[in-house]
């Protein structure tokens, strides 16, 4: 239970369902950062007072320290390459599909529940039947037997349907709102939070698609394929990043939306993962390389560990270090980490 009103609900029709139900709040990161208050203090408040109002048993898990090192670490590692990783996929990964799944078993637990939009049928992963909410796409890297002992009690449900229901139930979190920002920290931007773990970065050029020079970077780690916002090279039509050269710290931009630096039409990954089973080389498949995109047709192919896609249509903004997921229909097949843009 995060102390949002998701999680909130999910415990309550499980219990409801007549299921034996205990709340759990992690404890993943306390650490305020400087001008910027981490709002856990009050999650863990309202987690507690809705399993109060709700009458379940409620307990804390500690994972600070192996959250720092294996979501907080490998993003911030990541960033420095030069890349743009995915905390939240990591965070379900190793912390709650594995880390908070294993502790509850230890205790006890026959299941685990939490308040993603997914479903999970017989160790296979689905799309949420609210597809501008199914959140599919950062649960790809969890194994089909964490699959077969969790439940995803808001999988058929629509979000303003959840709201409603909280509110029927008078859950003291049904108003609240969704957390924004980086999903361990809260309302603080990544840029922020970059400059506060790694310090000031060195200054660079920002050169335009005509090889000129026409600003500074203030760091070529906060930038990201596709970006538009914070460049402050002013004037004139709206400039995109389509490439960094992290050795000659180097961010190169465009102005035009057709430039070849902002598509892709072939994908590299690395890094691959298979929920079920090992996807078959050619079509019949579709790919997301952003949680707020649609999936784009594409082919498989696959030799040995180097996963290839080809797509249908080109997509825009695809960045290396993002995940590439991978579905047929509506159920996640697997995917891995953008290490190729072509």
């Amino acid at each position: 239970m995060s102390g949002g009103v998701d999680s909130s609900l999910a415990a309550a029709l499980l219990l409801e369902q007549g299921y034996e139900v205990t709340g759990v709040f992690m404890k993943n990161w306390t650490r305020d950062l400087p001008g910027f208050a981490c709002g856990w203090e009050e999650d863990f408040k309202d987690a507690k007072a809705v399993a109060v109002q709700l009458g379940i048993p409620f307990m804390v898990f500690d994972f600070e320290t192996e959250y720092r090192q294996q979501v907080v670490d490998y993003m911030l590692s990541a960033y420095q390459q030069g890349l743009t990783p995915n905390p939240d996929i990591m965070c379900n990964q190793e912390i709650k599909f594995k880390l908070f799944l294993n502790k509850a078993t230890d205790l006890g637990a026959e299941l685990i529940a939490t308040g993603h939009y997914a479903r999970s049928i017989n160790g296979k992963l689905l799309m949420a039947e609210d597809k501008s909410k199914d959140q599919s796409y950062f649960l790809y890297r969890i194994s089909s037997q964490a699959l077969k002992r969790t439940l995803f009690p808001l999988g058929e449900m629509h979000k303003s349907e959840v709201r409603k229901e909280a509110a029927r139930r008078n859950l003291i979190t049904a108003e609240k709102p969704d957390s924004q920002g980086i999903c361990f920290v809260g309302e603080i931007g990544i840029k922020q939070f970059l400059l506060s773990e790694l310090g000031e970065q060195p200054k660079g050029k920002i050169v335009d698609q005509r090889g000129k020079v026409i600003g500074e970077h203030d760091g070529a780690i906060y930038y990201t394929i596709g970006q538009r916002h914070g460049l402050n090279v002013g004037g004139g039509l709206p400039y995109y990043v389509i490439r960094k050269d992290m050795a000659k710290n180097e961010v190169y931009v465009s102005s035009e939306l057709t430039d070849p630096g902002l598509w892709s039409s072939e994908l590299g990954l690395t890094d691959p993962w298979w929920i079920n089973t090992q996807p078959e080389n050619g079509s019949g498949y579709s790919v997301k390389c952003r949680y707020r995109t649609d999936a784009a047709s594409c082919q498989v192919s696959i030799d040995k560990e180097e996963v290839s896609l080809k797509l249908d249509e080109a997509v825009r903004a695809a960045s290396p270090g993002q995940s590439a997921v991978i579905y047929r229909g509506e159920q996640v097949v697997g995917g891995g980490i953008i290490n190729r843009c072509a």
